[in-house]
């Protein structure tokens, strides 16, 4: 069977994938491009045939009977980091965000135009709900779940190099990364203010680091991805933030909830290191991070 050498590079997902791995063979390398057609096809609100954008699109009841997705096993953990964001954020961060974002532009042809004001995301509850794997609703709901898939596909890739017996790699997905062997990666920290700069570095050891910021995704007079559900408006105080933490799904999650949630309540719930730059250019985080900064 075929080693690869060199780091594997793709585009998948919308983002460039950058593999390294001790012993990743053509078998492995293809399990992984498999696995990733697999999660797009079900989670991708990008492409009409997903099943969350065919669920979002399907027929209402005119009486108002609840609509119910059954969705894969990997569901289950996303929901559940869904829903504690989601009540550690009161409602900000949520998984129901998909058609404010459509609204404002980021939709399924990029077309980047608004379509109308914004507007709040479902309610949690009353109109749309997360059980393990099953997502239920009252009317149509376009879930998105920009705010941690990344994460947790990355976590998935990882899973599958493990299976194979690989120890030793990074996995950085768009700057979702997770790192496994014995020694520490020293990753680099983008300016959210200039792309061809960084801020400072961060040693990665066994651990998962996951970025956000609003530079890279935006668009027209301060339109960005990064929502709060309660209004469907883009943030405005923070401009980048990062987390790291023993998995991706979660440092993918938390990245997020940094732009709602103080940084070290997130880190006295979940024990992570943690990183906020605000609007205003000044910096917030554990000690770990501000170490590292230049």
């Amino acid at each position: 069977m075929p080693v690869t050498t060199n780091p594997l590079e793709f585009d998948a997902i919308g983002t460039r994938w950058w593999i390294r791995a001790e012993g990743l063979t053509d078998r492995i390398e293809s399990r992984i491009r498999q696995r990733i057609d697999e999660f797009d096809a079900v989670w991708s609100r990008f492409r009409p045939d997903s099943a969350v954008a065919r669920w979002a699109a399907g027929p209402v009841d005119p009486d108002g009977a609840e609509r119910t997705l059954t969705l894969p096993a990997e569901a289950a953990p996303l929901g559940r980091l869904y829903r504690e964001l989601h009540d550690l954020s009161a409602g900000s961060v949520t998984p129901f965000i998909g058609e404010s974002l459509v609204r404002l532009g980021y939709d399924a042809s990029y077309s980047l135009t608004p379509h109308g004001p914004a507007v709040a995301a479902p309610a949690w509850g009353p109109d749309a709900r997360w059980e393990d794997r099953t997502v239920t609703a009252s009317g149509p709901v376009l879930v998105d779940i920009g705010a941690a898939g990344k994460g947790l596909l990355v976590d998935l890739v990882c899973g599958i190099l493990g299976d194979a017996g690989v120890s030793d790699y990074l996995v950085d997905a768009g700057g979702d990364l997770r790192h496994s062997g014995p020694e520490a990666d020293r990753i680099g920290l983008e300016s959210p203010f200039d792309g061809s700069r960084a801020i400072g570095v961060v040693a990665v050891h066994q651990q998962a680091l996951a970025a956000s910021g609003t530079a890279r995704r935006a668009w027209g007079r301060g339109l960005h991805h990064v929502l709060d559900g309660l209004t469907g408006e883009p943030v405005r105080r923070v401009v980048a933030s990062w987390v790291l933490a023993p998995d991706a799904l979660q440092a993918d999650g938390l990245a997020t909830a940094l732009f709602f949630v103080p940084g070290h309540e997130l880190a006295a719930r979940y024990g992570v290191e943690w990183l906020t730059v605000h609007s205003d250019g000044h910096a917030e985080g554990s000690e770990y991070f501000l170490e590292g900064l230049f």
